[in-house]
């Protein structure tokens, strides 16, 4: 009888095995991380990989929310200057490389821009002041989206400024997401609906569960001011973002302030994005006025998600990457890079391409970070160079690939990023905002420190089984 037992239990775990692995053959990564945790937990691993491996844009429904719609598509392009060809843009490295410029006009969908002003900031006090002079000077309307809100001090003077413009007659709206912004309290988000703020969760924690939909984060940072100022970047809404953690201190992080053609792609992300959250599908000749910049800046607004086809951000990060000949520069919290992007940094290191990257040296979540340290030993093996951020906690995710383009957004470099997430980048082709991201760089290596590799080899070997762990883990985290 015991046998018998035995031998049923043993049915089920491989039936779950199998069933694994045939729904995960396109994702070895993801499957190996799954049997890791059936094994671990049987039977209990299971019930999480159905409810949250299931495949968002498998649906027919989520596809068909995030494809464009074609006429206001057509729209916007009559009123934007797309730019065409590379021989257009003002970076003559790229203008050089047709063959890139072509991968990022198909992977990215949506067009080049070309003009534009953009400002970059580095902190979230600078961003911070001009989002609330851009929301204090709104007349038409508000569209904000963050992926944390919170009911802090940062929280309460943005609510402030919303209700202000929502007395006045403007409207505004605020979308947050479910997990992100789980902490945020019933009675902050009543108190902005009260005095006519519409608000909106993407993807409530229950629901999500049930609807398998909980593992898909809306992890983008946009606010966008009369379909003429717009912003995307690191940068939340929350205290941290100051200066203000306990443990973390003092926040390091990059975000973007566009006008221009640009914001028009910023306005269609987020229509989209409350439309999936709400079911509504507001659109109004309003939300996407004339505007007077002057041709200049080049932008390429590249957003990605599971409800669209393809992995944009992953697909011209690797494209970028690859097009590089004498640098590329990274920042980011958190480093999982998929098997491609790891492949094409190290042939680019190893073929002389100066790779360097910087990480935090004190982390947010222990976890990650310990997945993000199993990739640096084959990283620094093959010459790139890492560096830990010491002056605190380093948030920003910016790449600058030789002086041909850089890229300010919210996706981490990590597989989350890459293949779960919603998220948005903004690709800069304008010399001097790729100067200023490359000024950034390299005022955080000075606060920065650079890894051993010798030194680095000799930890201990619980650290190493820690890590090896992470990372087995990490397509999930």
């Amino acid at each position: 009888m015991i046998a018998f037992g035995l031998c049923i239990l043993l049915f089920i775990f491989i039936f779950q095995a199998a069933t694994i692995l045939l729904l995960e053959f396109r994702r070895p990564a993801h499957a190996t991380a799954w049997l890791f945790i059936l094994f671990l937990f049987p039977l209990v691993g299971f019930i999480l990989y159905y409810f949250l491996a299931t495949e968002y844009r498998r649906s027919r429904k989520a596809r068909r929310r995030g494809s464009l719609d074609q006429r206001r598509r057509a729209r916007l392009l009559a009123m934007s200057a797309t730019v065409t060809d590379a021989a257009e843009l003002p970076s003559t490295e790229l203008a050089v490389r047709p063959r890139l410029f072509r991968t990022l006009l198909k992977r990215g969908e949506l067009p080049f821009s070309g003009r534009n002003r953009s400002v970059v900031f580095n902190n979230g006090i600078d961003t911070y002041e001009a989002m609330l002079k851009a929301i204090r000077g709104a007349n038409h309307h508000i569209h904000m989206s963050s992926y944390i809100l919170r009911d802090d001090g940062v929280g309460k003077t943005f609510q402030r400024a919303l209700i202000e413009k929502a007395r006045e007659g403007v409207q505004v709206k605020l979308l947050y997401d479910g997990i992100g912004s789980i902490k945020l309290t019933n009675a902050y988000i009543q108190n902005l609906k009260q005095h006519g703020v519409e608000c909106a969760c993407f993807f409530p924690l229950r629901p999500s569960f049930l609807k398998k939909r909980m593992n898909y984060r809306n992890h983008r940072k946009i606010t966008i001011v009369d379909g003429k100022v717009g912003f995307i970047g690191g940068i939340n809404v929350g205290d941290e973002y100051i200066g203000k953690h306990p443990r973390l201190g003092y926040w390091r992080d990059t975000h973007l302030m566009l006008e221009g053609d640009s914001v028009y792609w910023l306005q269609e992300v987020f229509l989209k994005d409350w439309e999936i959250a709400t079911r509504e599908k507001p659109d109004a000749k309003a939300y996407f006025p004339e505007h007077d910049v002057p041709s200049g800046e080049v932008v390429q607004i590249v957003p990605a998600g599971p409800n669209r086809r393809g992995d944009a951000i992953h697909d011209s990060v690797f494209a970028m990457v690859n097009a590089a000949q004498r640098r590329i520069w990274i920042t980011t919290p958190y480093f999982i890079p998929s098997a491609s992007i790891a492949m094409a940094l190290h042939d680019a290191a190893v073929s002389g391409v100066d790779v360097r990257i910087i990480l935090p040296h004190v982390p947010d979540t222990w976890l990650v970070h310990l997945a993000t340290l199993s990739y640096a030993e084959e990283m620094m093996r093959s010459g790139v160079r890492i560096w830990q951020y010491k002056k605190g906690f380093v948030h920003a995710k910016t790449l600058v690939l030789d002086r041909m383009a850089a890229i300010v957004g919210s996706a981490n470099m990590d597989l989350r990023s890459f293949f779960s997430n919603f998220e948005i980048n903004a690709h800069l082709f304008d010399p001097a905002a790729i100067a200023q991201v490359e000024k950034d760089f390299l005022k955080d290596l000075e606060d920065s420190e650079e890894i051993n590799l010798q030194k680095f080899l000799q930890r201990p070997r619980i650290q190493k089984v820690k890590e090896a762990m992470a990372r087995i883990l990490s397509p999930l985290l």
